[in-house]
């Protein structure tokens, strides 16, 4: 059985056309059992019992993301998704704050590094927003930041960064590297050694909403001051650990526990293939559209492909339309989501594994009647 069979059978039967995974992916049969199962066996021996009892599958998720990323066990701690993790690390940030990150950086994220009081400065890019790196090696070390914060796979544009490439370049500048991986992971290698790295567990890993990890080496916890409780309170209680010491819902941690192990069972390199095969498929089906430009190269190797009006269609409209009338899910960027980079609104697909080219060329035949 193909990778795409084995991943459709362990779904339910989708409604229509689902290409919006870098939005939200399909969870599996297996993770929707094993999240209503806790919520069962909390109203059956209480819920702080019960996640003692769920405390195994929980650090075989922590293994997992580990191995997935390139750190130890003992540096991941769970967090409520992407956005969390990031105000975490800032917010306990106890040195200058300065920062390098893309022109194209997310826009949420843009904001809690604005509300934690970082000043930005911009990574130099090339046409398509992809870091020059000896650029940004010479720029590091002529007037290094306190940290550089790297999208490795943005949400508005399907361009796969050098994450392994600036990893080495900061290393050699000594400048810690935290990278979002919330598009990246388990989409492309992200096992290259961060000094910190985070994402979400609703997009390419498909588990459920409201959870995701923060992973953190020693060298950059060390930098780090205790928020919550203060950090001059006399509690036993490490930075790594203050993260993890909040109000939970340890069902979706569970979830995403099986969903990693999905995942790496399925064997994280032909899923990349695999993305990567349905990128370029994508890209040549929809080239030849009047009114719309493909935003990435081909041969990009991701599944993100990103969609210009070049006519004055409304890409808002249209997704709102291709769900209303088709069942076809797809997301629409507004220039928020990118705000120093983008210049007009974008339509996104993003298919997984078990899309079909038959369903790219039905996109394409329903998205040509869109109005």
């Amino acid at each position: 059985m193909s990778l795409a069979q084995q991943w459709a059978e362990a779904r339910p039967k989708v409604a229509g056309l689902h290409l919006d995974s870098g939005a939200c992916s399909r969870q599996s049969l297996a993770v929707i059992d094993a999240v209503t199962a806790h919520a069962r066996h909390e109203a059956e021996v209480g819920g702080y019992v019960a996640a003692e009892a769920a405390a195994p599958v929980l650090e075989a998720g922590r293994v997992a993301i580990a191995a997935l990323t390139g750190l130890r066990t003992s540096d991941v701690v769970y967090t409520t998704g992407s956005n969390d993790s990031l105000d975490l690390l800032l917010g306990s940030w106890a040195g200058e704050r300065t920062l390098a990150c893309l022109p194209g950086e997310f826009g949420p994220n843009l904001a809690i590094m604005a509300a934690n009081g970082f000043a930005v400065r911009a990574l130099p890019v090339d046409g398509n927003g992809r870091v020059v790196v000896d650029d940004a090696a010479a720029q590091l070390c002529a007037d290094p930041p306190a940290l550089v914060h790297f999208t490795a796979l943005a949400s508005h544009r399907g361009i796969a960064q050098p994450l392994a490439a600036m990893v080495a370049v900061c290393r050699a500048a000594g400048v810690p590297i935290v990278v979002d991986a919330a598009q990246a992971f388990g989409h492309l290698d992200c096992a290259v050694g961060a000094d910190a790295i985070y994402s979400s567990s609703r997009k390419w890993l498909a588990g459920p909403r409201g959870v995701g990890f923060l992973a953190v080496r020693p060298e950059l916890l060390a930098q780090l001051q205790r928020r919550v409780p203060p950090a001059d309170w006399n509690v036993p209680m490490t930075v790594l650990q203050s993260f993890e010491n909040g109000e939970h819902n340890a069902a979706t941690r569970l979830g995403y526990s099986v969903a990693i192990g999905e995942h790496l069972a399925a064997g994280p390199e032909l899923i990349r293939a695999r993305l990567a095969e349905l990128g370029r498929t994508a890209r040549q089906v929809l080239a030849e559209v009047p009114g719309w430009r493909v935003v990435e190269p081909v041969d990009e190797p991701t599944a993100i492909t990103t969609l210009e009006p070049t006519d004055g269609a409304d890409p808002a409209e249209v997704r709102a339309w291709l769900i209303a009338e088709r069942g076809i899910v797809t997301t629409a960027c507004e220039l928020a989501r990118a705000p120093f980079e983008m210049t007009k609104p974008v339509l996104r697909i993003s298919p997984h594994v078990d899309t079909t080219a038959e369903d790219l060329e039905q996109f394409v035949e329903v998205w040509q009647a869109a109005p």
